[in-house]
């Protein structure tokens, strides 16, 4: 008799579900036939507006949504709190604007591509690691959210922002990017790219989180907490992220 918990091959086999959100047809057309060549990946359903995403992801529940900013009607942006609660969602669209990449983490998205930056091959490999809970972010996205970060924080210099309370079961869409301080920088004598890390550490990423975000691998992620840890004199992340804070 089959436990009832073991996979079944057909299960261990079941594509990923896809919709596809876009109010270009010939985008939508492009994006289906290339998620369709794949074994894995299966196109359920297309979209012309938020509204239709949405109706297209409660009929269909699929494993990932892909969902484009600009649209008529319920664009992208309004569509997203809603159908996050039905999906991961990875926005897919020409729109770069730091403010948009912002709003979109804030609003539930898992990751952010602008077309233009990504390859056939990767569009597919961040499907698949979406649906592992993998966010996926290209280099204009990533350096927007990072932009807005900064600029956050400069203009409020003096406010202190509270301790993070990082919860692994919260997406890296849920991360308000407020954290880090323009001084501690200077302070720690920490390089500009140690600064983005350790701000990332404080939103609550994990090593892998942060390799995606800032496009590098997770030994250099390492690398770069082995040197923050020994400027701030820490030895843990806590321990580090207090200090980057100034709440010890």
């Amino acid at each position: 008799m089959t436990h009832p918990d073991f996979p079944t091959p057909e299960s261990a086999t079941k594509p990923l579900r896809v919709v596809v959100a876009d109010d270009n047809p010939v985008v939508r057309a492009g994006l289906t036939a290339l998620l369709s060549g794949r074994e894995d990946i299966k196109v359920v359903a297309e979209a012309a507006d938020g509204r239709e995403a949405y109706e297209a992801a409660r009929r269909h529940r699929p494993d990932v949504v892909l969902l484009d900013v600009q649209m008529p009607g319920v664009d992208g942006i309004a569509a997203l709190p809603y159908l996050v609660k039905l999906a991961p969602v990875m926005m897919l669209t020409y729109s770069r604007e730091s403010e948009t990449v912002e709003e979109a983490l804030r609003r539930g998205a898992n990751g952010y591509l602008v077309h233009g930056e990504f390859t056939a091959a990767e569009l597919v490999e961040a499907v698949r690691g979406l649906n592992e809970g993998k966010p996926h972010f290209t280099a204009t996205a990533a350096e927007a959210l990072l932009t807005q970060l900064r600029r956050s924080t400069d203009s409020h210099p003096h406010m202190e922002p509270p301790a993070p309370t990082p919860n692994k079961a919260s997406p890296l869409s849920q991360v308000q990017p407020s954290m880090g301080q323009s001084s501690g920088r200077k302070r720690f004598q920490l390089s500009t790219r140690e600064a983005e890390i350790m701000d990332l550490i404080a939103s609550g990423m994990t090593n892998h989180q942060i390799a995606a975000t800032c496009f590098i691998s997770e030994k250099t992620v390492k690398n770069h907490i082995n040197r923050i840890f020994a400027k701030l004199h820490s030895t843990t992340r806590a321990q580090a992220t207090a200090k980057w804070l100034g709440v010890t």
